[in-house]
């Protein structure tokens, strides 16, 4: 079978809807932490600084899982990388769920972290490979497994929150992953034939060229934009259930704002693989990235119930393509054989910002008190993006080459 009629193929198809189901059960492992903040902060006596640490840990832990499980994945394939990931993560939940220390707990999000990228930019870069035509599309909806965790798995949890608590969920969830993702891998095992990839590879160089960055230069520089629009993109995400409870909402309209936002971000996500198949990853990207500091600034006056949880689905609407847009645009430029490690490389970038944002959010709100001068934090750090993406765009401008 040559490459061109295993590209875009009924298989390739199938293997996206695998992609899809594994995607969402490994990324709550990402939302976890999140959802079970203030029942942390009150279990350990925590400020908002503190509580904060166990979401850093996980996106620290999961920005080097993009990193370290890409290029396992290009060197193995994704299906043994995924499989070790569902036996990390669900140890991590259940060993999580009896630890009496913060720090402990930290440690072990980190693992959770690093496992859970293994259902991101790995996978996300695995399905790029089996697409050509239909490339920007693919990439949405396997990311779009992210934003599907975070919808759904809040609602999910929510009963047991309420009447067990933050540790009974984490043993469920350690259950649910290794049960519930194992068989799936089992169907990954398929691998990409080397003429394909040999085919990829020459048409990517050709780009590159044009565009007039080498490679590396510019993976560092998507990884500074990764690092800004991230930044920017989690303080809603990190910090809607807390700023709930601050304005007298509770933590359950706090998830019900984050699994509307996140369902947002699914739309978001798939309209932006439509645009990017049309309009190439670097536009995608610049208009996703200009939307969500708009959604941002939409927060600066709000504070009414129905209000929030319009703005919390407009920032949804505006971000969610921009994180696959960089999976897009890695393959648009960079070789093919690479895809895992090169993803990797800047998927951990975003991952880092929104580490960093969502811990100097808390670290803001200590200071002064109230979420404004966070939402003008992250707004700042969005107009870096903007700047390098306006960069990317002015120094060339190809044409999408169907590889």
């Amino acid at each position: 079978m040559s490459d061109t009629t295993i590209l875009d193929s009924g298989y390739s198809w199938r293997r996206l809807g695998l992609s899809l189901a594994i995607a969402v059960i490994i990324n709550v492992g990402m939302w976890a932490s999140i959802v079970v903040l203030p029942g942390m902060q009150t279990d350990f006596g925590l400020d908002r600084a503190q509580a904060s640490l166990p979401y850093t840990f996980t996106m620290f832990g999961f920005a080097f899982g993009n990193l370290l499980i890409g290029r396992v994945v290009d060197r193995f394939g994704v299906a043994l990388a995924l499989t070790g990931a569902a036996v990390i993560a669900s140890i991590g939940f259940a060993l999580a769920a009896l630890a009496q220390s913060l720090w402990l707990v930290c440690l072990l999000q980190a693992a959770i972290g690093f496992a859970t990228a293994a259902g991101f930019g790995p996978l996300i870069a695995d399905i790029s490979l089996w697409f050509l035509r239909r490339r920007g599309i693919a990439v949405a909806i396997a990311a779009s497994g992210n934003y599907l965790a975070g919808a759904v798995w809040p609602y999910l949890l929510k009963g047991v929150l309420a009447e067990d608590g933050w540790r009974a969920a984490y043993l469920i969830l350690a259950a649910v992953i290794l049960l519930g993702m194992t068989p799936l891998t089992l169907f990954m095992r398929r691998r990409l034939p080397d003429e394909a990839l040999t085919r990829s590879d020459a048409a990517s160089a050709a780009r590159a060229q044009a565009v007039g960055f080498s490679p590396r230069a510019l993976m560092w520089l998507l990884g500074l934009a990764g690092i800004g629009c991230c930044v920017a993109m989690s303080m809603p995400q990190v910090h809607i259930v807390a700023f709930c409870v601050d304005l007298g909402y509770g933590p359950a309209v706090g998830a019900e704002m984050l699994a509307l936002m996140l369902l947002g971000g699914v739309a978001s996500r798939l309209v932006s693989g439509l645009l990017a198949d049309r309009l190439g990853g670097v536009r995608t990207l610049l208009i996703g990235s200009v939307l969500q500091t708009i959604g941002l600034m939409l927060y600066l006056p709000t504070s009414g119930l129905t209000p929030l949880y319009i703005v919390s689905l407009v920032f949804g609407l505006s971000q969610g393509g921009i994180v696959p847009s960089y999976a897009v645009i890695v393959r648009e430029y960079m070789p093919a054989r690479e895809a895992g490690a090169r993803t990797g490389f800047v998927i951990m970038a975003t991952i880092l910002g929104m580490a960093l944002g969502g811990w100097m959010s808390g670290w803001i709100y200590d200071l002064t008190g109230s979420y404004q001068a966070a939402f003008l934090n992250g707004i700042a750090f969005n107009l870096l993006n903007i700047g390098i993406m306006l960069l990317v765009l002015t120094r060339g401008r190809p044409r999408i080459a169907l590889a």
